[in-house]
């Protein structure tokens, strides 16, 4: 596996439970890393490979990103820290997000808490001169009707990595960021799961095809690697080519 092998380094993905943060934890497991995962529900027997949940030899732990409280009292089960995958991440339909209630919701478990998770993990990444991956969105780059706050959220993330990434690769740690087009999770059944939608949707994307989990792992473990040693504060879009038009 040569530059990709993470034998001896540790992970965490927040929301490394489901959908793509699930799909990047269990990539950088078969690369040999020794991967913790946050979710929300009690216990990993609560997860179900149906839903898009594969917990197979991953660490899972109980925390709610959205109080910052919690964030900042968890004790770590590991002692290093080598890569950090934020990717936490709702939406709410119906335009739920056009109340203030559920715009404020929707930031604070979106962005909001991605600090609070990057900051919490700054001093053992510092130590470890380890990797800071944010998982934002495509929808960074272009409106979202009906979704002004998962798209506020979205671009702020972009933005919280750029300056991240300027503000502590002096502290050896590098900050980069994925911004995944549609990919195929349980958050995107809205799309997948109505043909109309969905024969719309993959008509706009060049390679024809929705994203995968997988899709999304492949890049995580080149950013975390020696191989991007030099590359800082930088998204990657990865959706088939989806914003290119």
């Amino acid at each position: 596996m040569g530059e990709l092998d993470f034998s001896g380094k540790t992970a965490l993905v927040v929301g490394g439970s489901s959908g793509i943060g699930n799909g990047i934890a269990q990539g950088f497991r078969s690369h040999g890393a020794q991967v913790h995962v946050w979710g929300t529900r009690g216990a990993a027997t609560d997860y179900s490979k149906t839903e898009g949940s594969d917990l197979a030899g991953l660490a899972y732990d109980q925390v709610d990103v959205a109080d910052f409280l919690a964030v900042e009292a968890y004790r770590p089960p590991f002692q290093r820290l080598d890569v950090l995958i934020l990717a936490q991440g709702i939406v709410l339909y119906k335009r739920g997000e056009f109340e203030m209630t559920g715009f404020e919701k929707v930031i604070g478990v979106n962005l909001n808490s991605m600090m609070a998770c990057a900051m919490k993990f700054r001093d053992m990444l510092a130590a470890a001169k380890g990797a800071l991956i944010t998982i934002s969105s495509t929808s960074a780059y272009h409106a979202t009707r009906g979704n002004p706050a998962y798209n506020a959220s979205k671009a702020g993330v972009v933005g919280l990595t750029r300056t991240l990434g300027e503000a502590w690769a002096r502290d050896g740690i590098r900050v980069n960021g994925i911004a995944p087009g549609l990919v195929d999770t349980k958050l995107t059944k809205v799309t997948t799961e109505n043909p109309e939608r969905l024969s719309r949707a993959l008509a706009g994307i060049p390679l024809g095809r929705l994203g995968q989990p997988g899709d999304m792992a492949g890049v995580a473990l080149f950013l975390a690697s020696p191989l991007a040693a030099y590359v800082v504060g930088q998204t990657i879009p990865v959706d088939g080519g989806l914003i290119l038009a």
